[in-house]
């Protein structure tokens, strides 16, 4: 395990009585913790408060411990939140400046953000103590985190204040900054970064930056505000790197099996008895023990293509009675589907199916259904997969599972699309598509060329959606594409409770299915209505306590 966790508790002791940037300079601190005027004296130091910084990547919806880089998807159309509150009215477009899910965001990256401050604004008192090389490292370390903060900021709520220094309370009243000025600070220093980053990091120092790390968010950075050339460039200068690769098993990648992959640039780290998440507990159905929190609705199922590459409402191969068989297998390795099996029980949500198999005595016994029967099963009919390893089947609130922040599929389809948006659609731009379509495990037709810069934008927004469900990437997508007024809007559907839809929906050029057509449509469990305002949710609103306490700063529109 890494050096991070190992260290995370001293770090925590340490760096909790240092100042963060929010409103956290309006708190007195020990006069025995170390001060601004002393800190760092050595490299011990450093490297707590380096981890620290890194620690404050990591941070989830309060006691639950479910890690934000998962969670959000849950307000995007591909998962519900069953649990009433600010996640659930996140994703049903009821929510306020008061949200409690947008404040969280906002205070904790600024937390961050003031962490990777006060490293940089203090480590110059160690440039002669200790190695160059050393230096140079730690210091691109916490820019690669602090422009990584920003990028999640940009993402959500558009122009932020850039802070790049720590700040007195006199100075503390500050105004957002223009989104490409912030941008521009992010490219420059994941530029700069992954100059003195290393290309690998030893196997104790799994989770922290390198140079692949800091290119591939670049790329991203670059592909999310429309800089094309830059996001091939970036995309294409990891690629040639030639130290990733696409891991042959795509649902290993979500166990332990696969933590250790070529294919993650950067995960989260845990270590029990230091800090784990409860991703387990709130994504499994309840025979293994979960709670079937937040689930992937119906409109999900049916956005993945047949065998044959067709969508569903196409492909000669897709059969009602049967809709889950010969289908890309990425859905069943995401998704648990009914009639499969579950860490030993037969998954199946049939609200007649009163019993089911537990195959994990010897025998096989039959046993009460709690999936089907329970009433907090799953109320969409399906629970996803992902994250969940039978390893944690015992304690599935403290999971050691790294959770991917970057990975080396994203790259090639980062390459893939800056360079369909550019048209400039050659043999390289079918080549990473279809390497991530074609992993063993996969196995999915070719992208054949020929196509027209319409159907290749279709073909890669649709591969994302397949292969990154639930890796936090959804809502920045269906919001940067401008599609989310389409997709956030109306009802919400799980399985027919009692059956299967009689026919397929009409899928269209971004995967999303439409059940006007479907004639027992009336039957799927109506889960909730959704409502997206295009004027004002495509950004979140700036917390109002951030508002009352900042004078300088001015609100999003529609808040």
């Amino acid at each position: 395990m890494s050096k991070i966790t190992i260290t995370f508790l001293a770090a925590i002791c340490l760096i909790t009585i240092l100042p963060g940037c929010n409103k956290d300079y309006l708190e007195k601190y020990p006069l025995s913790g170390p001060s601004s005027a002393s800190f760092y004296s050595n490299q011990d130091e450093l490297m707590m408060g380096l981890y620290g910084c890194y620690q404050q990547l990591n941070y989830g919806n309060g006691s639950l411990r479910l890690p934000w880089h998962i969670f959000i998807d849950a307000v995007s159309d591909i998962c519900w939140e069953r649990t009433n509150g600010a996640l659930q009215d996140l994703g049903k477009g009821a929510f306020d400046v008061n949200n409690d899910i947008v404040l969280l965001k906002w205070r904790e990256t600024y937390k961050g953000i003031g962490r990777c401050n006060f490293l940089l604004d203090n480590i110059d008192r160690l440039k002669d103590k200790i190695p160059a090389n050393l230096f140079n490292q730690v210091k691109a370390e916490a820019r690669f985190i602090r422009a990584l903060h920003y990028h999640y900021l940009l993402t959500l709520f558009g122009d932020v204040p850039l802070i790049t220094t720590g700040l007195s309370l006199e100075a503390s009243q500050v105004e957002r900054t223009k989104k490409e000025e912030v941008v521009d600070f992010i490219l420059k220093e994941m530029t700069e970064a992954a100059v003195d980053l290393p290309l690998n990091q030893d196997a104790m120092n799994n989770g922290r930056a390198t140079k692949g790390a800091a290119l591939a968010f670049k790329a991203r950075t670059a592909l999310y505000h429309a800089k094309w050339d830059m996001a091939a460039q970036a995309a294409q200068e990891v690629m040639n790197l030639n130290k990733y690769q696409l891991h042959t098993n795509f649902g290993e990648l979500f166990r332990y099996a696969g933590a250790s992959s070529r294919e993650i640039i950067l995960s989260l780290q845990y270590k029990k008895t230091v800090v784990t998440h409860t991703t387990p507990r709130y994504f499994l159905s309840r025979l293994p023990g979960g709670v079937c929190d937040k689930v992937p609705l119906q409109s999900f199922i049916d956005t993945y293509e047949a065998r044959d590459g067709l969508s569903i409402d196409k492909s000669p191969l897709y059969n009602p009675a049967r809709p889950y068989d010969n289908r890309d297998p990425r859905l069943g390795m995401t998704v648990a589907l009914p009639g499969t099996v579950l860490f030993g029980f037969n998954f199946e949500t049939h609200k007649d199916s009163l019993t089911t198999w537990n195959y994990n005595t010897t025998p096989a016994t039959r046993v009460a259904n709690t999936d089907a029967t329970h009433a907090f099963a799953t109320f969409t009919g399906y629970v996803w997969r992902k994250y969940c390893d039978e390893v944690d089947r015992a304690d599935n609130q403290n999971s050691e599972l790294p959770i991917i922040l970057m990975r080396y599929a994203e790259v090639l389809l980062i390459y893939a699309e800056a360079k369909i948006e550019l048209n400039q659609i050659d043999n390289s731009v079918y080549a990473a598509i279809n390497a991530v379509r074609q992993r063993p495990t996969v196995l999915m037709p070719v992208i054949t060329p020929g196509k027209t810069q319409a159907e290749m934008r279709s073909a890669v927004r649709k591969e994302r959606k397949y292969e990154f469900a639930m890796e936090g990437l959804r809502l920045a997508d269906i919001r940067r594409w401008k599609i989310a007024e389409q997709v956030m809007n109306g009802p919400v559907y799980g399985r027919v409770p009692r059956g299967l839809l009689s026919n397929p929906p009409v899928i269209d050029a971004n995967g999303t299915p439409n059940y006007s057509n479907v004639t027992n449509r009336a039957d799927m469990r109506l889960i909730e209505t959704k409502i997206f305002n295009a004027g004002r949710d495509y950004l979140f609103p700036i917390p109002g306590i951030e508002i009352l306490t900042n004078k300088k700063l001015v609100q999003n529109p529609g808040y």
